[in-house]
């Protein structure tokens, strides 16, 4: 790939306001050519450009197009910073009235050195907040689509849309659909703006030739025209990447704007090293419908601050997993103390879970379009519940990229953690489970097989959690996983066993109902439920408490509404050697509850 760095404009707003400011602070920058200004960082902003992809294992050749006004001061950029000077190409202009466009440049380019590469263009010019984005991860996604590709960011809230390029973006296919250049109000909702930032295939470089045929006038011959054309008109397939960052062409804005957004981007480079992230994710427990989640039924759930996992990102030079010192052991007392822990314990600890949930979300961000930066972090966690280890860490991986809701939004979020467990580490689980991890609160979830077969997920609706009754959980000393719970039942669902697709039917239309399903044992035998769990819900039921199970082996939820009969069920539960604890719910709304 040959990458072509543009820096032909004339006569820009800043340079002329740069030349009349009478405060004297910006008089060593009078007649500086606006590549060559202060960047973030301290650098100018032509340097960071350069050293982005001056790398000879991604770029075969590296060019510089500027104009005949300026042609001396890159000449002498080029001497300084080890770019090769032949490669800075002049197009021989030297005033706004005889430019010769943006695509006119790159073409130039193109066909006077006889380029027959695919082609990455950047403006280097353009400021970026994020010095550390992977531009080897734009290469790759471009490599991976049958098209070209434009490079787009989401508007921040000051920004407006009728300023920039804006794009649509098909979410599945990441194809950009339209293509607006500086649209007026109303006609598009997308804030997603393409910056001058684009990878073209050799096979399609024949298109700038025919654009310029066809825009013979200058001011039409501008990136944002060209795209508009390529996309909307020429119906040419045309990709796009999000970089989270913004980007600013300062050569379209004054001297006001261009020290706001240096200060503004600046002042986030200042934050780095970040401060440390700590994300919290939510045991659950299963009140009604459950299991149907993974048989197309319907469900309610609520998120408990009573077990808890927490995951802490810290930035640092290298990427670091760090063990817990109980759920990862790596010293132990002697050789027997090895030994019973590893029978009691195994050796699934949550390193894994980590490890994990960071492979996935990589592999998402480059198949979804979106360029992380190459920032590198630490995690450690702690947790009383390990298997909710994956959202807290999602949750700090998603801040520390700054990946919005848009990116990865709430019902996909809960399939990528399924997907973590299911096909990382083949773990037994179902959807309910990561949906209130990830709703947080009280939630409905309705499993359609319409709806999970068209669009991966069912619906899902939070539920006021006001005037919640007090629900208590009993549970064994040494609870086991609930992948003992599923069993064979799903095969035999899958089979068509009428007993088993009943059920799951019933347990459904109980969750519309807010009636507890009783009929588990119909499905589940004893075997698959255990005689731990059995012998909980017998003893609830001596004390006429509503029980089930909570979807987590071992254990059992209810509700008892006798005061008295609850403090003699507590003791009778200790008693058989049970953990017995009220829920607290963990309700969302409730600011700083933890």
């Amino acid at each position: 790939m040959i990458c072509i760095l543009l820096v032909a404009g004339h006569g820009t707003i800043l340079e002329t306001q740069i030349k009349s400011d009478v405060t004297g602070l910006f008089a060593h920058l009078t007649g500086v050519p606006k590549a060559l200004l202060p960047g973030v960082g301290g650098k100018k902003i032509l340097d960071f450009w350069w050293e982005t992809v001056n790398t000879r294992q991604l770029f075969s050749e590296v060019y510089l197009v500027t104009n005949a006004d300026k042609y001396k001061h890159y000449e002498r950029w080029a001497t300084a910073n080890d770019f090769p000077v032949e490669n800075v190409v002049n197009d021989g202009s030297t005033t706004l009235d005889d430019r010769l466009g943006a695509v006119a440049d790159l073409e130039l380019a193109i066909r006077s050195r006889q380029l027959q590469d695919d082609i990455m263009v950047i403006a280097g010019d353009m400021l970026c907040a994020d010095q550390n984005f992977d531009i080897a991860q734009v290469i790759r996604f471009f490599r991976s689509k049958p098209g070209e590709l434009a490079i787009y960011y989401e508007l921040e809230s000051g920004e407006k849309s009728y300023t920039r390029g804006i794009v649509e973006v098909c979410p599945n296919t990441h194809r950009v659909m339209r293509f607006f250049e500086k649209p007026q109000e109303g006609v598009t909702a997308s804030r997603l703006a393409s910056v001058v930032f684009y990878c073209l295939s050799r096979e399609s470089l024949l298109y700038i030739s025919e654009f310029l045929i066809q825009h013979p006038d200058v001011n039409d011959r501008t990136f944002g025209t060209f795209w508009e054309w390529l996309i909307n008109e020429e119906k040419v397939p045309v990709y796009g990447m999000k970089l989270p960052t913004g980007f600013q062409l300062i050569g379209q804005v004054g001297l006001s704007d261009y020290t706001k957004w240096l200060a503004h981007y600046s002042s986030k480079q200042q934050l780095s090293p970040s401060k440390p992230i700590t994300c919290r994710s939510f045991a659950r427990v299963g009140l009604m419908g459950n299991p149907s989640d993974g048989f197309n039924g319907k469900t309610i759930a609520m998120s408990i601050a009573n077990f808890w996992a927490e995951v802490t990102l810290m930035e640092s030079q290298t990427l670091v997993l760090l063990p817990h010192p109980l759920n990862d052991p790596t010293e132990f007392g002697s050789l027997q103390d090895l030994f019973r822990i590893s029978r009691k314990e195994g050796y699934l600890g949550g390193l894994r879970l980590l490890q994990a949930t960071c492979k996935k979300f990589y592999q998402f961000c480059s198949e979804q379009g979106i360029a992380l930066s190459k920032q590198n972090f630490t995690l450690k966690y702690d947790t009383n519940i390990p298997r909710a280890i994956v959202s807290a860490t999602l949750k700090c991986l998603m801040k520390f990229y700054n990946i919005t809701d848009n990116d990865l939004p709430k019902p996909i979020r809960a399939n990528f953690i399924l997907n973590v467990e299911t096909d990382e580490l083949f773990i037994t689980a179902g959807l309910q489970d990561r949906v209130v991890q990830v709703y947080e609160g009280l939630v409905y979830m309705d499993f359609n097989k319409q709806l999970m077969d068209e669009r991966g997920y069912g619906t899902y609706i939070p539920l006021d959690m006001s005037d919640l009754p007090w629900f208590w959980l009993a549970y064994l000393g040494n609870p086991s996983d609930s992948g003992r719970i599923h069993s064979n039942v799903r095969q035999r669902w899958l089979n068509g066993e009428s007993a088993v697709v009943e059920a799951m039917k019933s347990f459904a239309e109980l969750t519309d109902q807010a009636r507890c399903n009783s009929s588990i044992r119909s499905v589940y035998t004893d075997d698959c439920l255990g005689p731990g769990s059995l012998k909980m819900v017998q003893l609830a039921r001596q004390f006429g408490s509503a029980v089930k199970l909570p979807g987590s082996g071992g254990a059992v939820v209810g509700l008892c509404m006798d005061t008295e009969r609850l403090v003699e069920m507590k003791r009778a539960f200790q008693e058989a050697g049970c953990v017995f604890c009220f829920i607290v719910p963990y309700d969302p709304s409730v600011q700083g509850q933890n």
